[in-house]
């Protein structure tokens, strides 16, 4: 490149206005796009302060009080078609006593029995590291999915003949899932501390805990920051039923 003084064609100090005023008309032109764009995406709403627009976390905990009301309604219809249906079903007693084994398998019953229950626990909001161990991390706090389903699976390992998740029964449909430090089981949300209860033979119980090595896993943590760990034998316990639905949802090929 060469330098103006060098140019064949002459000085270039003085820059004409009409690029500028070109310019400054495509910028206005491009803001008034915006606001109109802004305008029809808002379909005249203010989209600050629109009350329709509800956090996540609200709109979780609405769903989940919803969810809760269906499964009581869910419950009583079962309970009025049960009734029903044993007035006159036209069954013999070998299919009666068939079906009844099948609704306790399938933890649609009530079982009693001694029970095992195991209290899961965030760590308090000022923990440190014990003596010996590093500075914990935020994810070392808090309770993990995997640390609740560990329980679950070491307490069905342990032959427990029935099991519920806070007020809930489990079935072979359920899932224990985390998002975030709230528990999601069923449709419904839950936070810490978390309370599982197992009806079976409380010494078989203890005895599939204390053999998890995932559980053990989680005992180092228990040791180094304070998470909560609490194992009871309660006695005779009476597990509800599961009461929810049991219909099954999955996907369907596209016509």
């Amino acid at each position: 490149m060469s330098n103006s003084a060098d140019s064949p064609d002459g000085p270039v100090g003085r820059t004409s206005k009409w690029p500028v005023r070109g310019l400054t008309a495509a910028v206005f032109a491009l803001a008034g796009l915006i606001f109109v764009t802004s305008a029809n995406t808002a379909k005249g709403t203010n989209i600050r302060s629109d009350s329709s627009l509800l956090k996540l976390s609200d709109l979780i905990k609405e769903r989940s009080e919803n969810n809760a009301g269906l499964n009581e309604s869910t419950a009583a219809l079962r309970a009025d078609i049960d009734a029903l249906a044993q007035r006159d079903d036209g069954s013999t007693r070998a299919e009666d006593a068939r079906l009844k084994a099948l609704e306790k398998a399938a933890g649609t019953t009530k079982i009693t029995g001694g029970a095992v229950s195991v209290t899961l626990n965030d760590a308090p909001p000022d923990a440190t590291a014990n003596p010996g161990y590093p500075d914990p991390q935020p994810n070392d706090l808090v309770i993990h999915q995997q640390d609740l389903q560990a329980v679950v699976n070491a307490l069905w390992q342990g032959g427990a003949r029935g099991i519920q998740v806070m007020d809930q029964r489990l079935i072979s449909t359920s899932a224990v899932r985390c998002v975030g430090n709230t528990l999601i089981l069923q449709g419904r949300v839950y936070s810490p501390p978390y309370k599982v209860t197992a009806v079976g033979d409380p010494d078989r119980l203890r005895q599939a805990l204390d053999d998890s090595t995932a559980i053990q896993n989680y005992q180092l943590y228990v040791k180094a920051y304070g998470l909560g760990w609490k194992v009871e034998e309660n006695g005779a316990v009476t597990l509800p039923g599961y009461s929810g639905t049991v219909d099954l949802h999955y996907a369907q090929p596209v016509e």
